[in-house]
């Protein structure tokens, strides 16, 4: 670890990713007082950074990541979302640095206005292995599994996510709709209303989704709470038609897909530098 974490490469990104939130570097004397022993035999400085997580979860990210861009990111993330080693072990195989980091095209114009941080807050692929969902399947099917590993879920959403209700009643008129998943939002302060399609995308789901966010910030929504967004959670979607779609939402929403097991090996393209500038703001 020792080796690992004073190497000149992981100081050149710690540098180039400004941690001027942790400081620079902690006298090997501070660190033995501020808890648990980062590097566990003597040495002069270690960066301040190591202290966003604990010593097992060190050890996670040293055995499972390959590079520094990992290992800096699984610290500052098991930090922010205050993971257990499991939790961490978790993420790590489902790659959340891939799908926060990943270059997306999957939010609206309105999403990323209304809610800069949106894209290093919400991610473009879940992994719900947890569920053990037969080969065929209903939308019902995913929803009861959903709502029965309820933490689990929440965990690969992220932990700013509360339950509210599933079947959630909407009333507009004389009529009753039901939305699939309703949560809120601990940081933005907002509803989050997701639907389940065990189909393909089509744009027909955006117009539904956006009715309900209608009804949910007139009917339900309180002043000091922000606008609703709105997920659709799909197992499949042609990316260009999502763009096209999304292109002419007038609400914060975004599409998202879902794999029942782990596919894993995409490329990072967001930098890095983004989502430290984010921690810093919060």
């Amino acid at each position: 670890m020792y080796d690992t974490y004073t190497a000149a490469s992981f100081s050149a990104l710690i540098e180039k990713t400004d941690m001027t939130k942790y400081g620079d570097i902690v006298p090997f004397e501070t660190a033995q007082i501020n808890g648990n022993l980062i590097v566990p035999f003597e040495m002069a400085q270690i960066p301040n950074v190591l202290f966003a997580t604990g010593w097992t979860n060190h050890q996670i990210i040293l055995n499972r990541c390959k590079s520094d861009t990992e290992r800096l990111f699984y610290m500052l993330y098991a930090g922010k979302e205050h993971l257990e080693n499991k939790e961490l072990l978790r993420t790590i195989k489902t790659d959340t640095i891939n799908s926060l980091l990943g270059g997306k095209d999957v939010q609206s114009e309105v999403m990323t206005k209304t809610y800069p941080t949106s894209p290093l807050l919400f991610k473009d692929k879940v992994y719900l292995e947890m569920l053990g969902l037969p080969l065929e399947y209903k939308e019902s099917k995913l929803k009861k599994e959903i709502i029965a590993h309820m933490k689990d879920f929440i965990l690969e959403m992220g932990k700013d996510f509360l339950f509210i209700d599933d079947e959630h009643r909407v009333t507009v008129g004389s009529k009753t709709f039901k939305v699939d998943l309703l949560f809120y939002h601990r940081l933005l302060q907002c509803m989050i209303a997701i639907e389940l399609k065990t189909t393909e995308f089509h744009p027909k789901d955006l117009g539904q989704l956006e009715f309900y966010l209608e009804a949910l910030d007139q009917e339900e929504r309180r002043s000091n709470e922000n606008p609703s967004i709105g997920i659709i959670l799909c197992k499949e979607a042609d990316m260009e038609v999502v763009r096209y779609a999304l292109n002419r939402s007038m609400s914060p929403t975004m599409v998202a897909l879902y794999k029942e097991q782990l596919q894993v090996g995409s490329v990072i393209q967001r930098s890095l530098v983004e989502f430290c500038k984010f921690l810093k703001r919060k």
